[in-house]
C-alpha cells in the first residue's frame, strides 16, 4: 500500500513521466575511501524517485583529477570550489528551488548543513531526497526530509 502511493505520487506506471531531480552531493563528506560510495549506486538508489536532470558532486581544490573524471564519467558535474564546499552547494541547491522544471532535490550527504535549503525547498513545494551513507547520520536531514534512502557500501566511485 505505501509502495502504491509512491508510484502514484511519483506518476510511476501511469505512463506519465517520473519526477525530475536535481542531485547534489557532498563529495569531501560522501566520496571518501573509508566508504567506498560508487556513483553509480546513488543513481539507481534514486531511479524509484524520477529521472535526475540535474547531477552535480561539489568537490574542494584538492580532489585529485581521477576522482574528478570518476563523477564526471558517471554523468555528474563536477563543481571545484576554494571555499568551504558546503556553502558553495547550499546555495546551488537553493537556487535550484526556483527552477520549475525539477520537482524534486536530493542532497547527498553526512552532515545536517543543508537544512535551511531543504526547508526551504519543501516551503516551496519542492519533493525532497536524502541520500545518506549510514542510519546515523545527519539526523536533521532525515528526520525533515519527505523521502529518505541509506546507501550500502560499494567499491568505486
Amino acid at each position: 500500500m505505501v509502495l502504491d502511493n509512491l508510484k502514484k505520487r511519483l506518476h510511476l506506471g501511469s505512463g506519465k513521466p517520473g519526477k525530475r531531480l536535481a542531485v547534489f552531493v557532498d563529495g569531501p563528506n560522501i566520496l571518501r575511501k573509508e566508504f567506498s560510495i560508487d556513483l553509480r549506486e546513488v543513481k539507481k538508489s534514486l531511479a524509484p524517485f524520477g529521472q535526475i536532470k540535474v547531477g552535480r558532486v561539489f568537490l574542494n581544490q584538492f580532489a585529485s583529477q581521477k576522482l574528478v573524471e570518476a563523477c564526471n564519467n558517471q554523468g555528474f558535474e563536477s563543481i571545484i570550489t576554494v571555499g568551504d564546499v558546503d556553502v558553495a552547494m547550499a546555495v546551488d541547491a537553493t537556487e535550484t528551488i526556483f527552477n520549475p522544471m525539477i520537482d524534486g532535490i536530493v542532497w547527498v550527504t553526512r552532515d545536517s548543513d543543508f537544512l535551511p535549503s531543504l526547508i526551504k525547498a519543501k516551503r516551496y513545494g519542492k519533493d525532497t531526497i536524502v541520500v545518506l551513507v549510514d542510519e546515523s547520520a545527519a539526523a536533521a536531514l532525515k528526520n525533515s526530509a519527505d523521502f529518505v534512502v541509506v546507501l550500502k557500501k560499494f567499491g568505486g566511485a
